[in-house]
């Protein structure tokens, strides 16, 4: 293609000459060039960023002003490098390649050149052909380049698949024209081949791209260019129509006289449109914003980009979040354009497959056929269009006979997916859904209905969970595909895969006797999200409209609807409430009161928790939920009925007894006596033997600090036991020494004994959320905690040094949050605190509740992404509930000062900022 009428730049040749023809210093001719580029670069943006022109108009100016330097260039190297007398003044062909080549260029993009040869360059055109470069390296732009000839161009696009699709794109800027001619003869020659090889060679690219930057459209830090359903994959279909059939534009798809009869409709055809668009424009803003070629999404752009591009809260969604689930959609889109196109594409270039109806009279009587050994529709009398069950209807026999759908099916599934409006309340429709939720790869063939966007219309409450985000650090897919994940952990244990891991909620599955509430609970659970309020009550009662169209029953609607309301009842319980206070397992068992509604809600939090990201699973929460299912299971079984307190610390106390053969009477006597009722109602017996010897050994030794630590490797989690004097703040100290050791506190105990020393347990992790267990790092925790106490640590100074989070996380607000519960204890006053979590922010929190007066019983530490939500049960001087609101008023003001973070220097993006360096 010749060079297309461009805004060139205003510079030219007679620019770079002298009065008297010759050309001026090169250090001058580089200022020139240097001031247009810069002109034009700002000129542009200024355009982008007051929105006279969006992403794909500023990316195809950026390339009509960079022809015209590079024009400028080649003339000026012309004139530096002349040539001898009687030979051409340029003898090669200035060729666009890349993205470059289809005229468009984002503001870092690289610039793909190749210098095209008639045969071997000669030592002028190498000089020249370096001269160019230099100048354009000094510029500061990024080249990729070539220099090679027009068959060494077809076999080493041959070799190379990147360098075949480059010059699928190639496009003449300057120089021989005849022969970049003699290119485009050549490479249509290699087209006509076929394109079968091609075809798969983007295919495979485009797996082991995905494979790199996620498989899933739906990720919350999405790569914009590479990612599933990013301009790769739209630059992938225009490659391969643009290879197939030499067009140069997706409209010239649509039509019956148009190359392969039609692909495309006009519809589809602005689907294209609005795509480009919107990747081009999002991928404009994150090179402006980041100064650099950035293509990663992250948390910390997501607001800044948002509000760039005018997307402001709206309802309960704010703009980040409004801005993303655009995204999610278009990516979605592009997931779907995909499925229509390429196998249209694929049939017209390598001819139409032969369909036939026979060989199965089974397949037959559904009203579905073969075509290459795949189920389509069967022509001509059945389609998606007339007939929408067929929908339903293949991919669940794909599901029953292992078979392959037709991508033509696909296609008819995306072009007819409305079509499943008329499926609603339809028994047939509903019968097939529940058993393709239900049975075997459900996971799988739900996430088709989902990219094909048949789920949407069958299910309407579903569309409005459809690439929503919600904006933290915790979950890392939308809603809907973290849903999806949810019904596939399901049926991981259905099939007994995750029994190592969750062993009695696989032990479970096979007990219950509601299987179908359990999946269309899990398949609903989040459906009420984004819709403001509390998700889990709007839920149930969106529960109680959809469960009845899906054919469930009265009893199975009641069921689900109860499963959405408390499913998230057992994960807080385990993580936010001291499960030895017999309160806290008599309140969660009378609002289950069903042994069966207990292993349901038990399977459907593995379920939840698992799906939500790979991090936020690990054995020490495991084995949480396991103790609050067994203790509730006791409770609802009658077989224990939660004993008064006094007998209850009796039994503790005769069990610990049994366990201390090497003590004399008197030691014995002493350890019981030293324990009040909390402290043996918290352990079991064989933690109280250990904690028998620690004391005796202690004693012996007259030792002021006693810190022993214990890898349990099977709950992922490091037991740290302190023993000393007891004194005010010493949970702070301790806590603010685990932090500069670099654990993270999961769980605590606090215990002052009778003779007012101090038995305090923490249970830790590291960073990747696994055992504290490297010898070093647990001698280095004795030692700070040492420091800590004796005042040679200056912990407030220490954290400061502990490794940050990064950078693109910053954006991610957690507005802080104070919560005083005197119900959900009898003995205790429980104080829930939420805020963003840092380096240190138990130790903040913890010195507020000393200095205002209280003792720590007991702390549940949990966080969700940047947010930590930790769980205190507190008493005051006396040993009573802080009831007193004069009390509890300067509580709340002390902890919201300790929740709030210190601002960070220069604003959210300063570190990007520095990060990103000078341009």
């Amino acid at each position: 293609m010749r060079m297309a009428t461009a805004a060139r730049a205003e510079l030219s040749l007679q620019d770079t000459l002298l009065p008297g023809g010759a050309p001026i210093a090169r250090d001058v001719a580089l200022g020139l060039l240097r001031r247009e580029l810069g002109r034009f670069q700002a000129q542009v943006q200024r355009s982008f960023e007051s929105q006279e022109i969006h992403g794909l108009g500023a990316a195809r100016q950026l390339s009509q002003h960079m022809d015209g330097i590079l024009h400028a260039i080649q003339d000026y190297a012309a004139a530096m490098v002349p040539p001898a007398p009687g030979a051409k003044l340029i003898d090669f062909a200035l060729v666009a390649t890349g993205g470059y080549g289809r005229g468009v260029l984002a503001p870092h993009s690289d610039i793909d050149l190749l210098f095209l040869t008639e045969r071997e360059a000669g030592p002028r055109t190498r000089r020249m052909i370096e001269f160019m470069l230099y100048l354009l390296w000094d510029l500061g732009l990024k080249v990729g380049h070539a220099t090679r000839g027009v068959k060494e161009c077809i076999t080493e696009g041959l070799k190379d698949a990147t360098i075949l699709t480059a010059l699928v794109d190639a496009r003449l800027l300057s120089g021989e024209e005849t022969l970049f001619d003699a290119f485009l003869e050549a490479f249509t020659a290699l087209r006509a081949q076929g394109l079968a090889p091609f075809l798969a060679a983007k295919r495979s690219e485009r797996a082991l791209r995905h494979s790199r930057y996620g498989q899933s459209p739906f990720l919350v830090e999405p790569h914009v260019k590479e990612g599933r359903g990013g301009l790769r994959d739209l630059q992938t279909l225009y490659w391969l129509a643009r290879y197939a059939f030499g067009v140069r534009r997706m409209h010239d798809l649509i039509g019956p006289d148009s190359p392969g009869g039609g692909l495309l409709t006009e519809g589809e055809v602005r689907g294209i449109a609005r795509a480009w668009d919107f990747l081009w424009t999002l991928r404009f803003h994150l090179h402006y914003v980041t100064g650099r070629a950035e293509e990663r999404l992250t948390f910390d752009l997501q607001p800044v980009i948002a509000a760039r591009m005018g997307y402001t809260r709206h309802g309960a969604q704010d703009g980040a979040e409004r801005l993303m689930k655009h995204l999610f959609l278009t990516a979605r889109e592009v997931v779907r354009l995909s499925r229509v196109l390429e196998p249209a594409i694929e049939r017209a270039a390598l001819g139409p497959p032969a369909t036939r109806k026979g060989g199965d009279d089974g397949i037959a009587a559904l009203g579905l056929a073969f075509a290459d050994g795949k189920l389509v529709a069967a022509p001509p009398d059945r389609d998606f269009s007339r007939e929408p069950v067929l929908m339903l209807r293949i991919v669940k026999a794909a599901r029953d006979r292992n078979l392959e759908i037709h991508p033509l099916a696909i296609r008819a599934l995306i072009r007819h997916s409305r079509q499943a409006d008329r499926l609603r309340g339809d028994p047939e429709a509903s019968k097939l859904f529940i058993d393709l939720l239900t049975g075997k790869d459900g996971a799988k063939w739900l996430r088709l209905l989902n990219e094909t966007g048949f789920l949407g219309r069958f299910i309407p409450e579903w569309a409005r969970i459809v690439g929503l985000m919600q904006f933290d650090t915790y979950h890392v897919f939308t809603v809907d595909e973290h849903t999806i994940e949810a019904i596939d952990v399901l049926q991981q244990i259905d099939r007994g895969e995750l029994n190592e891991i969750a062993p009695v909620a696989t032990e479970l599955m096979g007990q219950l006797q509601s299987r179908r509430a359990l999946y269309v609970a899990a398949l609903l659970h989040d459906v009420a999200k984004g819709r403001g309020g509390d998700h889990s009550e709007l839920g149930a009662r969106l529960a109680q409209e959809i469960c009845p169209r899906l054919g469930m029953s009265a009893e199975e609607t009641e069921t689900v609807s109860w499963l959405i309301l408390h499913h998230l009842l057992v994960s807080q319980t385990a993580f936010k409430r001291d499960i030895e206070d017999p309160k806290t397992i008599l309140d969660i068992a009378d609002q289950v009161q069903s042994p069966e509604r207990l292993r349901l809600l038990l399977v459907l939090t593995v379920a939840d928790m698992r799906a939500v990201g790979p991090r936020v699973w690990n054995a020490w929460k495991a084995t949480l939920l396991r103790e609050v299912y067994w203790r509730v299971s006791e409770v609802l079984a009658g077989g224990m009925t939660v004993p008064e307190r006094d007998v209850r610390v009796a039994r503790a106390k005769e069990a610990a007894a049994a366990m201390l053969p090497a003590f004399t009477k008197a030691e014995a006597e002493m350890f019981l006596g030293l324990g009040y009722p909390g402290y043996w109602l918290s352990f079991d017996s064989e933690t109280h033997a250990r904690h028998a010897s620690i004391i005796r050994e202690a004693e012996a030794d007259k030792a002021p600090l006693t810190v022993r630590t214990r890898v349990l490797a099977d709950r992922a989690v490091t037991e740290v036991t302190v023993y000393c004097s007891d004194h005010p703040g010493l949970f702070s100290r301790i806590s603010g020494a685990l932090a500069v050791a670099g654990a993270s506190i999961v769980d605590a105990r606090i215990h002052t004994l009778t003779n007012g020393m101090a038995l305090d347990t923490f249970w830790v992790q590291d960073n990747e959320g696994g055992a504290f267990d490297a010898p070093h790092r647990l001698a280095r925790l004795s030692v700070l905690i040492e420091q800590a106490l004796s005042g040679r640590l200056k912990i407030t100074a220490e954290i400061q040094n502990v490794r940050r989070e990064p950078a693109r996380l910053a954006a991610v607000t957690v507005p802080p949050r104070v919560v005083v519960d005197n119900f959900a204890s009898n003995t205790h006053t429980v104080v829930e605190v939420n805020g963003r979590d840092r380096p240190g922010l138990l130790h903040d929190v913890t010195a507020a509740i000393s200095e205002q007066g209280l003792q720590i019983a007991s702390a549940h530490i949990t966080t969700y992404g940047v947010r930590a939500v930790d769980v205190f049960y507190v008493k005051d001087v006396f040993g009573l509930k802080v009831e007193n609101e004069r009390k509890l008023a300067p509580l709340r003001a002390a902890l919201l000062e300790a929740l709030t973070p210190p601002p960070l220097p220069g604003g959210a993006l300063a570190p990007y900022r520095e990060a990103a360096g000078p341009d």
